[in-house]
């Protein structure tokens, strides 16, 4: 038996998977969405529950990005650990500093709270993506659900029925693990795809490249007018497939539509942003909870840098900086960032002492050990520090947070229960967080800033 299964008496119902009713050739091309609004639009009407958060925007740093780079400066360490980075700036913060590479977040500090003692001591990408992502420990033969996914089950328990997806990612997958996990298809993310900063920004997954609005009506037309997929399938099963592509077209052409429309936004608040594809991600993630997602990713790959490492961060850390201080100082503004939490990371650090030998000439590695997250917003504190590394960076020294204590804390503020269950394919007992069976070490949640 693995750590995150308890024997139970008595079995909970088994999580069943609907087979897909494929569209015929005179469907949209790759319509998909019909599919996937089907298969979210399963799930029993709970009562909410309390809450103070009700969206979560990830920010997510495929690869791992440096925090002795970023959110952990350590001038004092000498050239092998912080290189060019030897001046950090004092923030709006009494006494909190971060890395010159990030200005414009040090001039908004009260808004976010730095973990500095995240750790977990996995090195390699896809076990340690696991961990920070479902905020629990591999247990052999059972893949967990993603926060992400867990949150939209949740949220359509609790009676979510909007336009929009529960759970969308922008732009692409996670790709290193199954992001729904045990829960099955019906909670994988809603991937964008596209570039948000290109002129027109096309939503990969709702339409087909060449497909425009008026030839999106006159298929809808022939759809009505065809009755060929009708053979076969009982009156009851026909209406519903016609509900989901209803649901579909007015994704693509209705209301939904224009929460993925970047061009109803000002040219200066987009490039407050930053005209990049991080930047404009993040405008996106904003007009998306705005719509009433309850999770959105922003899945920023790249930060895997063994090689060339300053020569990378020179460029990525400036377009981070823009587009991670608009987004905050946008949701305060527009009075989201109280119900909407902000987190950033990635699966892991960077090793603290830079790797200048050849081949890797400047590099630095995974590190799992000890790395930063930033969270804000939805009921977390401004303004904060959380634990510490040591004098390099190397270790945790004080106040160790685990990956479970960080997405139990999330749970706890949108008014989830760290220690409810989830749907278990095999009829036992899987809890949403393992803090729950008491068997992995935890700093416990994250009151000081809650």
């Amino acid at each position: 038996m693995t750590n995150n299964e308890r024997p139970t008496t008595s079995h909970r119902c088994v999580l069943t998977r609907r087979n897909f009713i494929q569209m015929g050739s005179s469907g949209i091309a790759g319509l998909c969405l019909a599919d996937l609004l089907e298969v979210n639009a399963w799930g029993q009407t709970a009562r909410p529950a309390k809450a103070k958060a009700k969206a979560v925007i990830q920010l997510w740093m495929g690869g791992g990005p440096p925090h002795l780079d970023t959110f952990d400066p350590k001038p004092n360490a000498g050239d092998d650990y912080c290189g060019p980075y030897k001046k950090p700036i004092e923030t709006n913060v009494a006494g909190v500093r971060i890395t010159e590479t990030l200005p414009r977040l040090a001039k908004c500090a009260d808004k976010y709270s730095i973990i500095r003692s995240m750790t977990h001591g996995v090195n390699a990408h896809e076990t340690a993506a696991y961990i920070m992502q479902t905020g629990t420990m591999p247990s052999g033969d059972l893949v967990y659900p993603s926060i992400g996914a867990v949150v939209a089950l949740k949220r359509e328990e609790a009676g979510y029925r909007g336009p929009l997806p529960p759970y969308v990612t922008i732009t692409a997958p996670l790709g290193r693990f199954s992001e729904a996990g045990f829960l099955g298809p019906r909670y994988r993310p809603f991937a964008t795809g596209g570039d948000p900063s290109a002129t027109p920004f096309t939503v990969e997954g709702l339409v087909a490249p060449g497909i425009n609005d008026q030839r999106l009506l006159e298929r809808r037309g022939l759809l009505k007018s065809l009755d060929t997929q009708a053979k076969g399938i009982g009156a009851t099963s026909l209406a519903a497939m016609e509900g989901y592509q209803e649901k579909a077209y007015d994704l693509i052409l209705g209301d939904g539509k224009k929460a993925f429309d970047l061009s109803q936004e000002t040219d200066d608040l987009r490039e407050r942003y930053g005209r990049n594809r991080f930047g404009q991600s993040c405008l996106l993630a904003r007009r998306l909870v705005a719509g009433g997602v309850p999770f959105v990713t922003v899945n920023w790959g790249g930060w895997d840098t063994h090689k060339q490492h300053f020569e990378k961060m020179d460029v990525m850390l400036p377009q981070l900086d823009q587009g991670f201080s608009a987004l905050l100082e946008d949701l305060a503004g527009s009075g989201l960032l109280d119900t909407t939490i902000v987190v950033w990371y990635g699966e892991f650090g960077r090793t603290p002492k830079i790797q200048r030998d050849p081949p890797w000439n400047g590099g630095r590695h995974h590190f799992g050990d000890v790395f930063s997250c930033v969270v804000a917003g939805g009921g977390f504190q401004g303004g904060k520090v959380v634990g510490s590394s040591d004098f390099r960076g190397e270790k945790v020294a004080t106040r160790p947070v685990y990956p479970w204590d960080l997405s139990a804390s999330i749970y706890h503020l949108l008014g989830i229960d760290p220690h409810g269950t989830l749907p278990h394919p095999r009829g036992c007992v899987a809890y949403v967080s393992p803090i729950s069976g008491g068997n992995v070490q935890s700093g416990g949640l994250l009151k000081e800033i809650m």
